[in-house]
């Protein structure tokens, strides 16, 4: 397994897909480069960290995850990958796509077909539980945050680098959730966000100037993101481009309504008004009128909420076996003593 050394969101999927490998009897190494190997299976948690640079030496099995990165978008590095799967695909036996969007824009490079597998980023629901009177309470009391407010959650990184983050990184939506967290100021004065995740500068000077009150929460480990689920009223998903985002299935396992624009896995696993809300990108005034619906409509969350909770099961990191089984049969050979 090839991390990007970040120590975030990437290397927590790899971390995960290797803890699958392993009940399916195969044995893990983790590591940033590959010396010294011959003959290996080698998986990438991203195509960047494949793409970008010579393919590693010696006669090995190439496998990545490629969730987002639309080529033809304004992103050079998008472009870049792209070309670079396009030339050289035959060199690279698996590729994850974690939603269809990206799925069909990978077939298009002439990649063969049965190298490419829908297997959305999954949820590890341990870290997650939904949310009650009790927690939701707690969580505020302990985080700062008033018990009269109505809690917008964003916990995704969403500056350029990994620094403060007062560049945008556009792709992110930092300037739509903006846009609509000011278009919900106008009718709920109590209105606060909670923020989690790197590189948040561009989108608290951006609260700051509309006088948004806000909180951000840097963690240390992942996992502990799901006690911040508790203290929301609602989550909303901003984004131009995502491979996930993980927040579709954490709010949906936490009990949190979501709202959120068409991106990513989100696109395929929204149902407008069933399990969330879903509105194309760029449009803001449409994530602040549903967030609004959300709050305002408390007696119809309750079949919403349990649905999404579904949701989330059905895509949990276990119910994924079977998906990694296919992934990884032909790939890597299992020891065959060792599968769980």
């Amino acid at each position: 397994m090839v991390g990007d050394g970040a120590g975030w969101s990437l290397s927590w999927d790899a971390k995960e897909i290797g803890g699958i490998a392993r009940r399916l009897g195969i044995s893990v190494a983790g590591g940033r480069w590959i010396t010294g190997c011959k003959k290996q299976a080698v998986f990438y948690s991203d195509q960047y960290g494949l793409l970008r640079q010579p393919f590693p030496p010696g006669d090995h099995r190439i496998a990545t995850a490629y969730f987002h990165g639309k080529p033809g978008t304004g992103e050079a590095v998008f472009d870049e990958c792209y070309n670079r799967l396009c030339a050289d695909h035959d060199r690279i036996d698996r590729i994850q796509s974690s939603h269809s969007e990206m799925r069909d824009i990978i077939l298009e490079s002439g990649i063969d077909a049965r190298k490419v597998f829908l297997i959305p980023i999954g949820i590890n629901l341990s870290y997650f539980s939904v949310q009650t009177a009790a927690s939701r309470k707690q969580v505020r009391d302990r985080v700062g945050i008033p018990e009269s407010a109505v809690v917008v959650g964003s916990f995704q990184k969403d500056g350029v680098g990994w620094g403060d983050g007062m560049e945008p990184k556009v792709i992110k939506g930092p300037d739509v959730f903006l846009k609509a967290i000011e278009m919900l100021k106008k009718t709920i004065p109590g209105i606060f966000v909670l923020l989690s995740g790197p590189a948040r500068g561009y989108v608290m000077a951006g609260l700051k100037r509309i006088r948004v009150p806000y909180k951000h929460v840097y963690l240390d480990s992942y996992p502990d993101v799901g006690r911040l689920y508790q203290a929301l009223d609602v989550y909303i998903v901003a984004s131009r481009q995502e491979g996930g985002p993980k927040a579709v299935l954490e709010s949906m396992a936490s009990g949190v309504p979501l709202v959120t624009t068409r991106v990513g896995q989100a696109m395929d696993m929204v149902k407008h008004g069933v399990n969330g809300w879903m509105v194309d990108v760029e449009d803001h005034e449409g994530l602040a009128h549903w967030s609004l619906h959300a709050l305002q409509r408390p007696n119809d969350l309750p079949g919403i909420l349990d649905s999404g909770l579904a949701t989330a099961r059905e895509n949990s990191y276990e119910s994924q076996l079977p998906l990694w089984r296919d992934f990884f049969t032909g790939f890597v050979e299992p020891n065959r003593a060792q599968i769980r």
